[in-house]
């Protein structure tokens, strides 16, 4: 099988089958509802000299997410693995709680405090991924190619990506945006914001540490249904009727070092204001919405008799919201604890956290709203899928 990964140098290609990513008219915002096949640049915009510019590219994307990995994100996953049975979620969406919210409050009162919760939470992270996405995207823009001819090996390589970036649902959206951007395909960009939250080493083993092995396989297998099943099929069926748009940046070809970097400064600009101006907005919007949502849920709306309907509304609530790294693991093992009925368990543990209102309308603004809607329903339906089997069997 043929692999198109490549840092060649980028040549013309004529074919419509490679010429299909172009920016909307007017680059007002509006959904971008195709993929290329490849990124097709100009010769005279990346040449044999832009591997200056790459290795610049590189080296920003490196320290980026040493940074964010060695005193953040791995230090913060290890700490809750270690907790163990020990581990505690303060707030109604995170780990912690900078303002306490009390039933008592008015709504409009507890709402806007776990919002204000959940922005503290997410800061590292997002700052992370409104950074790295864009460093990507610069990268990739120097590549003349970035999937191959299988759109199973597109997939796995897309979970080979999302795997070790450690980032939740939210956070890798604007990296899965400046992906998409850079020309890599549905299934790679869907796959890599599958695994990245769900299939990392350190969830994962919190995932088998805290449940019997039956619940954790059970939640692994609805994951992988995600990533090498609905990924693939969903990416095939889209890209036959995909229309063409443009790359949003150029990398010029650099003949020395100084030129190199003042290219890659001005294409990271450039990308970053690409990703940062309709994620960041929708990351506002999710905080409010993700925050409302979970504070007009009823106090003991899961201590209640196991229902088909109760099932589905769960599954249909965890799909929604926007929580951080891990915590669908914890929460579903504090409710576990505190009795709640098993199958509603389960069912949080197979959809909170694996996508969000936030990752979906990135999605729907980037790609496909036709797309995000189905992969809400797909998550949610696994979700109610893995609740009914836990009903039947345990």
């Amino acid at each position: 099988m043929l692999s198109h990964y490549s840092l060649a140098p980028a040549t013309r290609i004529a074919s419509s089958e490679f010429r299909r990513f172009a920016i909307l008219a007017g680059d007002k915002g509006h959904p971008m509802s195709v993929q290329a096949s490849t990124l097709d640049l100009d010769p005279s915009l990346v040449t044999a000299n832009a591997w200056r510019s790459r290795t610049i590219a590189v080296i920003l994307m490196i320290a980026i997410a040493g940074i964010f990995w060695v005193d953040s994100r791995y230090p913060a996953l290890f700490k809750r693995y270690h907790a163990g049975t020990q581990v505690k979620a303060a707030g109604a969406l995170t780990f912690g709680a900078v303002y306490q919210v009390d039933r008592t409050m008015p709504l409009s009162t507890r709402a806007w405090r776990t919002t204000l919760n959940w922005l503290d939470a997410n800061r590292v992270g997002m700052t992370f991924s409104f950074l790295f996405g864009p460093a990507a995207l610069t990268f990739l823009a120097t590549l003349r190619r970035r999937r191959t001819n299988s759109i199973y090996l597109n997939t796995l390589f897309g979970a080979a990506v999302g795997m070790p970036l450690a980032v939740c649902t939210n956070c890798v959206a604007p990296i899965a945006r400046g992906l998409y951007a850079s020309g890599m395909s549905t299934e790679s960009v869907l796959a890599a914001m599958f695994a990245s939250p769900a299939l990392n080493v350190v969830v994962l083993a919190m995932t088998f540490a805290l449940f019997p092995v039956s619940i954790a396989v059970l939640k692994l297998a609805t994951v992988l249904f995600l990533v090498f099943v609905f990924a693939p099929v969903v990416a095939s069926r889209r890209s036959k009727s995909a229309p063409s748009i443009i790359c949003p940046i150029e990398v010029p070809d650099s003949g020395t070092w100084s030129h190199a970097l003042a290219s890659t400064i001005r294409s990271f600009l450039k990308s970053f204001w690409y990703v940062f101006r309709v994620a960041f907005p929708l990351m506002i919007l999710a905080a409010v919405l993700g925050a409302l949502v979970i504070e007009l849920l009823p106090a003991q709306a899961l201590i209640a008799q196991v229902t088909i309907g109760g099932i589905l509304l769960v599954a249909l609530v965890g799909a929604f919201l926007p929580v951080h790294m891990a915590f669908d693991v914890a929460v579903a093992y504090i409710a576990m604890i505190k009795g709640v009925p098993l199958p509603y368990v389960v069912t949080i543990l197979s959809t909170l956290g694996i996508v969000s209102v936030f990752s979906l309308s990135v999605v729907g603004k980037t790609i496909s709203w036709k797309l995000a809607a189905a992969t809400y329903a797909t998550v949610a339906a696994l979700g109610t899928l893995a609740g009914l089997l836990t009903r039947a069997l345990f």
